[in-house]
């Protein structure tokens, strides 16, 4: 466990104080940590036999990258930047204003629902928080939304796009684990309706408790709702074609996501929203985004051989079961490692830093490793909204440049207590279903 422990210190020190890109510091620590664990040392460096380091290491690369079920993400990727680029972000908005706009904190209410429903069809939390702060801030701003509100909705709306599925990061969870990618999608609904709810019911709360910060406003008739709803029949019929045909079992996931991007192909050109020059940006960003991702994805998958062969996964379970305390603690402790490094990380990495760690720890604890794919892609939720590193507040705070990330910060503290509020839920309820059987048969 030692040996284990200094290389993941390393690799924080190479991460956190030096910054070398993650992709980089996971694969060096991975590389050289194995090499350690085959008896490389200072004395013997210039003669050792690096063979079987560099053999483990060309396999990850040639392995990852002819791996079929991997073509999920960059076609996901290639869906989301085809919708976006398409404007159904603006139809999503005007549909849920037409709806929700006229009541207090109403526009921040239609931006959280208009998130979400990008999510599901985006799938990065980034690119959801990006999009929709161009499309649901001059509006709020137009009826003297607070800023701290307005961006805050914007911030914790985006989160729903690494949780509704489609979701690049339950994709990445789910190779990490060996998971079915379905089982993940299907198991990412409710949490992410909930999520949904629980941020509307945390804007009521902001309205209540300062309602000048979130004023209503215009009342559409019910034929102007029905014209709004006309807008979005691509994204409905889109997401119903892709996540329907996995969930009834007509295609695979990666079949799926390779539909869809035909689809929104097919969306953005009745739309009328492409030329060569906007494909060639939308084809060269998916490429960027999905080499950054697979080399991440390589590095942790090199790391993770190091980690495996110093015996950190074992020595856990070891620790844990020497401890005699029960399984639920154990989440519990790693639950709260996860809103910690949230402070400091950003979610991508630190979901890949701790997974192959935690979950063979989870699964020989007898937890069910779905729940757990969709209870870690929350608490990461949660760190793209906490301090100091939230990814999403410093999106936002870059593309707005008026307002500070302090104002966000300031401001999202509501959504992100409605997030822990989600997270016990999910926890207990998960504890109840695991152990309940056990205690009706003592």
């Amino acid at each position: 466990m030692i040996t284990a422990l200094t290389g993941f210190v390393i690799l924080l020190l190479f991460i956190v104080v030096v910054r070398v890109p993650i992709a980089f510091a996971m694969g060096l620590v991975g590389f050289f940590g194995f090499a350690y664990m085959q008896g490389l040392s200072f004395e013997n460096i210039m003669d050792f036999n690096w063979n079987s380091s560099l053999s483990m290491a060309s396999k990850r690369v040639i392995n990852t990258a002819q791996e079929y079920s991997l073509s999920v993400i960059p076609l996901f990727i290639l869906m989301g930047n085809l919708v976006t680029k398409s404007g159904l972000s603006h139809e999503l908005y005007r549909a849920s204003y037409a709806f929700l706009g006229h009541r207090k904190g109403g526009l921040s209410m239609a931006t959280v629902v208009a998130c979400g429903g990008f999510s599901a069809i985006c799938g990065s939390s980034l690119a959801t928080s990006a999009t929709m702060a161009k499309v649901a801030m001059p509006p709020m701003r137009k009826y003297g939304y607070a800023d701290s509100l307005a961006t805050a909705s914007i911030a914790a709306g985006g989160t729903l796009g690494i949780l509704i599925p489609p979701s690049v990061i339950l994709v990445i969870y789910g190779l990490l684990t060996e998971t079915s990618i379905r089982e993940l999608f299907a198991a990412g609904f409710i949490p992410g309706f909930l999520g949904i709810l629980l941020y509307l019911f945390a804007v009521r709360y902001v309205v209540w408790r300062t309602p000048e910060a979130g004023p209503c406003g215009d009342k559409m008739s019910w034929p102007e709702r029905i014209q709004a709803l006309n807008g979005v029949w691509g994204v409905l019929a889109l997401f119903s074609v892709v996540m329907g045909g996995i969930y009834l079992g007509i295609f695979t996931p990666t079949e799926a996501a390779g539909i869809g991007a035909g689809g929104a192909f097919i969306i953005a050109l009745y739309r009328r929203s492409l030329t060569f020059g906007s494909l060639f940006d939308i084809l060269s960003d998916t490429a960027r985004t999905s080499a950054m991702l697979f080399g991440v994805l390589i590095g942790a998958l090199i790391f993770s051989n190091f980690i495996n062969r110093a015996g950190l996964p074992s020595d856990l379970l070891d620790l844990v079961t020497s401890l005699d305390v029960a399984p639920m603690v154990v989440i519990l402790v790693i639950l709260a490692i996860y809103i910690v490094l949230g402070m400091v990380f950003e979610s991508l990495s630190m979901l890949l830093l701790t997974v192959p760690i935690f979950f063979p720890l989870v699964q020989s604890l007898g937890f069910d490793l779905v729940w757990f794919g969709i209870v870690v892609v929350v608490v990461t939720e949660i760190s793209l909204i906490t301090p100091p590193v939230g990814m999403n507040v410093f999106v936002l705070s870059a593309v707005l440049k008026d307002v500070k990330a302090s104002t966000i910060f300031k401001g999202v503290t509501p959504f992100w207590c409605a997030d822990i509020v989600r997270l016990a839920l999910i926890t207990f309820i998960s504890s109840i279903s695991l152990f309940l059987p056990e205690l009706l048969y003592r």
